[in-house]
């Protein structure tokens, strides 16, 4: 534990600048701040923006973004000078004051404290939040003591073998972990629909059209909280209302993990988190993965809900609202199944996802109690 004999152990933690890798990153630092430990953030400017969040006794660590596939041919001759000079620059930083531990997320901007921890023989690890390791988590796999995994199964490299500690999620989803699931009845049913800014414009034409095929009966019933692009909530609206069904569409909603909790059953894309999330608070949903995502990632994160009955899947190319409302009608109309499918969510997630890679960190390091 912290704080015996000297002083307190150093947490390196890098992070590219998504929030997709520093909200898992912040989760942790906030555990490690309280266990006593100093941490060190190092990103890029663009995750900088994320660092707010963070503990304000974290000191955040720019380093220059070094991302291949942005500056064009001078960004791509320029990258690997970059990354070297982040390098020597974190190597010395590590020898002023040794980290106890380094841990990865993910991004390029984790390349030179990983590599320094590498040369200086330091303890680390990485955690992947997807159920395809990113780029940098795959080059790193076999260079590190543990691979943490936020989605279960992960697709690893031969050879190397991952610690399920599943994807830290936020305090009001922790709040709300195993929360009563009421299933679906004759009385008022929730849908929530909920989509990434890049991938929501597919749901906000193919869920309205879905909710109008259902039997008029679930129609009545329906009450829909439907997360659009600002340019898609009109249509989308509309739709809904020509249905007869209720619907709130909005391009955002700050009470998502109440929503969660209260729905019936859930349609969205495969992000880590929202995976996370649905299993830790333990809703059925209907999961159709971003096609463009990096590696088909989504479809990986989608995999180990679904095996648990706990979500159905959709590849996009087969998201026709026919096809969409036939899933929909059989668990909204079948409350049994649906029961089946929440209990199945919730024993899939893992609401101590943060103090798992808690432990893990603080065994790699030696300063367990």
């Amino acid at each position: 534990m912290a704080g015996a004999g000297g002083p307190d152990p150093l947490l390196v933690i890098a992070a590219g600048g998504t929030g997709g890798h520093m909200f898992p990153a912040q989760a942790l630092a906030e555990a490690m701040v309280r266990r006593g430990w100093r941490v060190v953030l190092s990103t890029d400017a663009r995750g900088a923006r994320y660092a707010g969040g963070f503990p304000h006794v974290v000191r955040v660590v720019q380093v220059a973004a070094a991302t291949p596939a942005r500056g064009g041919a001078a960004g791509r001759i320029a990258a690997p000078f970059r990354v070297a000079a982040g390098i020597v620059a974190a190597v010395r930083a590590m020898r002023r004051d040794q980290p106890a531990a380094v841990v990865g997320f993910g991004g390029y901007p984790t390349v030179p404290a990983l590599a320094a921890a590498v040369l200086l023989r330091l303890p680390r690890l990485i955690h992947e939040q997807n159920g395809v390791l990113g780029r940098v988590n795959a080059l790193f796999a076999r260079r590190v003591q543990a691979v943490a995994c936020g989605s279960w199964p992960t697709a690893l490299p031969a050879g190397v073998d991952g610690v399920h500690t599943g994807n830290p999620v936020r305090a009001a989803v922790r709040e709300r972990a195993g929360a009563p699931y009421t299933p679906p009845g004759d009385y008022p049913l929730s849908l929530v629909v909920i989509g990434g800014s890049q991938g929501a414009r597919a749901l906000s034409g193919a869920v309205p059209a879905a909710v109008a095929l259902l039997p008029a009966a679930v129609r009545a019933r329906l009450r829909v909280a439907h997360q659009a692009r600002p340019e898609d909530a009109a249509a989308a609206a509309a739709a809904y209302s020509a249905a007869g069904v209720a619907a709130e569409v909005s391009p955002f909603f700050a009470d998502i993990p109440r929503r969660l909790a209260e729905a019936q059953l859930v349609i969205a894309r495969a992000g880590a988190s929202t995976v996370a999330e649905l299993a830790v608070i333990g809703r059925p949903a209907i999961l159709i993965p971003y096609p463009h995502a990096a590696a088909d990632h989504q479809t990986a994160n989608a995999r180990g809900l679904v095996a648990a009955e706990g979500a159905i899947m959709i590849p996009e190319s087969e998201l026709a609202p026919a096809v969409l409302a036939e899933h929909v009608s059989a668990v909204l109309q079948a409350p049994a199944v649906a029961a089946r499918m929440a209990a199945g969510a919730l024993a899939h997630g893992r609401p101590d996802a943060t103090e798992r890679l808690v432990d893990l960190v603080e065994r790699l390091s030696g300063r367990t109690e």
